[in-house]
C-alpha cells in the first residue's frame, strides 16, 4: 500500500482504506478463481494497482465522465481507477463470467458505488462511453475496430474521447496506422520501479 501513497499522496481516508483492503480480498478470491498469476499476487500493488493508476498520469477524468473497462479480468484497470475517481462512472466488461464476478464482489466489499459490470463480449456491448480503457493484450488496431462504436461524440474532458490502454514492450509497428494521432506516455517518467521501464499508456482519440 505504501507504493500507492508514494505516488498518490492526496488520497482521502476512505480511498486509503479501499486500496488497503484490496490485498486481502484479492488474495482470498485468487485462491478460488485465478485472476492474477499465483507468482504475481505478492506484487499486487506494484504490478496491478499502481500500473492501472498509470492511466491517471495521462488524464484526470472530470466528474461525470463515463468509462468502459474492456476485458477487465479481475478488475484492472477499472477497480483502482474507480477508487481514484469516485465521481466517474466505470462499466467493466469481460467475456469470462467468473472474472467479472471477482471484480464485482471485490467492488462491493470495498463499497464502490460508481461501477457496473457485464459478462459479455466487447463486440456485443452497445453502450456509448467517453473513454474505453484496457490493459490490452490484443493489437491496437483490433481493439479500436471493436470499440470505436462505443465512443460517445459528446466531449467533456481535456482530451478528446477515445481509447486509453496500458501496454508494454515495442509498439512502433502497432501504432504505425495511427502515428499522427497516437500519444504514448512512458510510465517510467512517473514511477521509478524497474517494472515500469517498458510500460506505456497509449491514447488514441476516436471521436
Amino acid at each position: 500500500m505504501e507504493i500507492i501513497q508514494k505516488y498518490f499522496p492526496d488520497l482521502t481516508e476512505e480511498q486509503r482504506k479501499q486500496f488497503s483492503d484490496l490485498y486481502d480480498l484479492y488474495m482470498d478470491w485468487n485462491s478460488k478463481i485465478n485472476v492474477i498469476s499465483r507468482k504475481d499476487i505478492e506484487n499486487l500493488y506494484e504490478h496491478h494497482v499502481l500500473h492501472s493508476l498509470g492511466i491517471a498520469k495521462m488524464i484526470n477524468f472530470r466528474p461525470g465522465t463515463s468509462v468502459m473497462d474492456l476485458g477487465t479480468g479481475g478488475g484492472f484497470p477499472g477497480v483502482p481507477l474507480a477508487i481514484l475517481f469516485p465521481e466517474v462512472q466505470f462499466h467493466m466488461v469481460d467475456s469470462i463470467g467468473k472474472k467479472v464476478r471477482v471484480a464485482q464482489e471485490i467492488s462491493q466489499s470495498i463499497g464502490l458505488k460508481n461501477v457496473t459490470f457485464k459478462h459479455t463480449r466487447a463486440q456485443d456491448e452497445k453502450q456509448k462511453f467517453d473513454f474505453v480503457v484496457s490493459r490490452a493484450v490484443m493489437p491496437l488496431i483490433d481493439l479500436i475496430n471493436i470499440i470505436k462504436k462505443n465512443i460517445s461524440s459528446t466531449q467533456q474532458n481535456s482530451l478528446p474521447n477515445g481509447l486509453i490502454c496500458l501496454k508494454g514492450g515495442e509498439l512502433e509497428k502497432e501504432t504505425m496506422p495511427f502515428k499522427n494521432k497516437v500519444v504514448m506516455h512512458h510510465l517510467s517518467e512517473n514511477f521509478e520501479e524497474p517494472f515500469f521501464e517498458t510500460k506505456k499508456v497509449v491514447y488514441v482519440p476516436l471521436s
